[in-house]
């Protein structure tokens, strides 16, 4: 399956809810931020400097992944979720890393994320791209029990 990563269009917020309602509504509840953020991505992400994409299997949507603005030079990976009938065909993985590659070209310095335990194929993915745990900071889920980064200006130091 050949997958193209593709911006956010007003005509694909039902997608963006429908996936990630999809997801939440399995594993947990839909929280109110969650909510809002999904029927709203227009005010809740895009007017705040961030950015949603899409990968797409022709003219079929099979994901959807944001990069909402936490702070001046850090990014939440937020809203990843994959069609469960692509499931295991690499979307994830495909949508995790183009994501992290525009995190890069956008000059962040760190792409952090709030995740669950629970959600072990997703947690193996941000590992294999590089992602790090580090102490949960508190507030936006209730649900995340995992805090994870990509330090941006870290890996840049290093490899000076």
């Amino acid at each position: 399956m050949e997958l193209q990563f593709i911006d956010y269009k007003p005509e694909y917020q039902p997608w963006f809810e429908k996936l990630n309602k999809a997801w939440l509504e399995e594993y947990f509840v839909v929280e109110d931020f969650d909510k809002y953020v999904l029927e709203n991505p227009e005010e809740a992400i895009l007017k705040q400097g961030g950015k949603i994409y899409f990968a797409a299997a022709g003219d079929t949507i099979v994901g959807t992944v944001g990069l909402r603005y936490v702070e001046d030079g850090v990014y939440e990976l937020t809203k990843m979720a994959v069609d469960k009938n692509y499931h295991g065909g690499g979307a994830g993985q495909f949508l995790c890393q183009s994501c992290i590659n525009k995190a890069r070209e956008m000059g962040m310095d760190r792409l952090v994320l709030w995740s669950n335990r629970i959600l072990e194929n997703a947690i193996h993915i941000y590992r294999k791209l590089g992602f790090i745990e580090i102490p949960v900071s508190p507030g936006t889920y209730g649900r995340a029990d995992i805090m994870m980064e990509i330090n941006f200006k870290q890996e840049a130091a290093t490899q000076q």
